[in-house]
């Protein structure tokens, strides 16, 4: 197993250490779990990075680097709907997206093409993960009008989370019609 793929991994390893430092009361555990998130997160750029600068670019490590990035996201947003800190229906939206453009994903490779991130999706990637940590960080540095940072940012995310998966089901509409 290559080092972006063992990176890879070693994200997915750090997933319950999240979710245990977010989930369990004791101190200091919500700066652990922001800290344990951003780290993961910065580890999907780095494992992207090295893998493309050194030739090691895998089937495992594309099966398995936007997985690890989903499984992240969507723990990090179940066990805030746990919590009362994000509404359920925006957690429903960004998942039921993402399953969706993992089915579309599928279906394609099944017919050889490859559907690749957009602007859309990375913008949609870079504002959850940006909420999360505002969430996490109890909504530093600031609110706007009273409203929370971390309310504003979900927001913007699960807008953007509707804008992308209408983008690339418009976009690859022909794999629908290859059925």
């Amino acid at each position: 197993m290559n080092l972006p793929n063992k990176i890879t991994v070693v994200r997915i390893v750090m997933i319950p250490f999240f979710i245990a430092a977010l989930l369990i009361d004791f101190p200091y555990h919500q700066p652990i779990a922001a800290t344990l998130f951003v780290v993961a997160a910065l580890t999907d750029s780095l494992d992207g990075y090295l893998a493309r600068s050194r030739n090691l670019v895998t089937d495992f490590g594309k099966f398995m680097d936007p997985l690890a990035d989903k499984l992240l996201v969507c723990s990090a947003l179940i066990c805030f709907v746990q919590l009362g800190s994000v509404p359920a229906w925006m957690v429903i939206i960004i998942i039921a997206r993402e399953f969706a453009i993992t089915g579309l994903r599928t279906l394609a490779a099944s017919d050889g093409i490859v559907i690749a991130a957009s602007k859309w999706g990375k913008a949609k990637t870079i504002s959850q993960m940006i909420a999360i940590v505002i969430i996490l960080l109890n909504n530093w540095p600031f609110s706007i009008w009273n409203i929370p940072m971390g309310t504003i940012m979900m927001v913007i995310a699960t807008i953007l989370t509707l804008i992308s998966g209408i983008d690339y089901l418009v976009i690859n509409r022909k794999v629908f019609r290859s059925m």
